[in-house]
């Protein structure tokens, strides 16, 4: 069901575009705005994770330079039937984690120095695990392409302001002239992050689901959340605020210096991740005890005191 609500809001993303170029100047637009993102996908296909790596200046660690984290993920995804990403760490403060790459066979996986000093090895295990799932699903090449478009439709509103301020507006290949222009460079970008926020929610809830599948305890992913969100709301991510588009990717958002209204968020409410989370520890029959723990008191994932499975990772 995901997957298929995943397809409907891409084929929505990519109508959105068509319809911004049609108002701004007519079929010829259209389709010129649709080959543009036909383009830009394909250059995104095959560089996407470089470019996304490089940004966030995250550095590539093997079992020498990181062992902790390097045969976690090594355990997981064996676990999960993946061949071994690559994995990234970067450094800053802010406790994080994201996953890129176009296929399995081409991912990486990072996660930052302020995650791996916060969260105890369980619940490194479940972010990890959450990141695998984004790569089982596919996840990584999706909010590629829809970020890509999304940015060919900001692209658009931009030739639409243009437009409206060097009287081009009123082309007689537009077929609502300056009105187009102006609903183009209003709503279509507005309307374009709307869509790119309900696929990444969508895809998030799944990952999660997945995610706590692979670790075999999802508590331990419902403690992590807890504490990366408590972390991220209040330290700064200098690199992430220079790059907005990529805050999909993160498991929690790392923008959090302009604050935006619910809607707009690229992630659903932690505190309802977290509970979806504890109900399916109760219908797998697992627990444990995570440590995480808030300034208004201990999660709701440390309230279920089941025994937790063995793992390579467990202490």
């Amino acid at each position: 069901m995901n997957t298929l609500r995943t397809g409907m809001l891409m084929a929505a993303m990519t109508a959105l575009l068509g319809v911004c170029g049609y108002l701004i100047g007519g079929q010829t637009i259209m389709l010129i705005a649709l080959a543009f993102a036909g383009v830009s996908n394909i250059i995104a296909f095959w560089n996407a994770d470089k470019i996304v790596l490089r940004m966030h200046n995250a550095r590539e660690v093997n079992a020498q330079s990181a062992p902790g984290l390097y045969r976690t993920v090594a355990d997981l995804a064996r676990r999960a039937d993946l061949p071994m990403p690559k994995v990234y760490i970067i450094d800053t403060d802010q406790p994080n984690a994201f996953a890129t790459g176009r296929n399995p066979e081409n991912a990486a996986v990072a996660a930052t120095t302020g995650l791996m000093r916060l969260l105890s090895q369980e619940e490194l295990a479940g972010v990890m695990a959450h990141e695998l799932a984004h790569v089982k699903n596919r996840d990584t090449l999706t909010m590629t392409v829809t970020a890509t478009i999304a940015g060919a439709i900001s692209a658009l509103a931009n030739m639409a302001m243009f437009a409206s301020l060097f009287g081009g507006s009123d082309n007689r290949n537009s077929p609502f002239g300056a009105l187009g222009a102006i609903l183009v460079m209003i709503l279509g970008p507005m309307a374009a992050a709307l869509v790119q926020m309900a696929i990444s929610r969508t895809r998030e809830y799944s990952a999660d689901r997945m995610g706590g599948e692979i670790c075999g305890n999802p508590l331990w992913l419902a403690s992590a959340l807890d504490k990366l969100q408590a972390g991220a709301s209040r330290i700064d991510y200098a690199a992430a605020e220079r790059n907005p588009a990529t805050a999909h990717m993160f498991i929690v958002n790392p923008l959090h210096a302009n604050k935006m209204d619910g809607l707009f968020t690229t992630h659903p409410k932690t505190e309802n991740r977290i509970a979806a989370l504890v109900e399916q520890a109760q219908e797998m029959g697992v627990g444990g005890r995570p440590r995480a723990r808030t300034a208004t008191g201990p999660s709701r994932a440390s309230r279920i005191p089941v025994t937790k499975p063995r793992g390579p990772w467990s202490r």
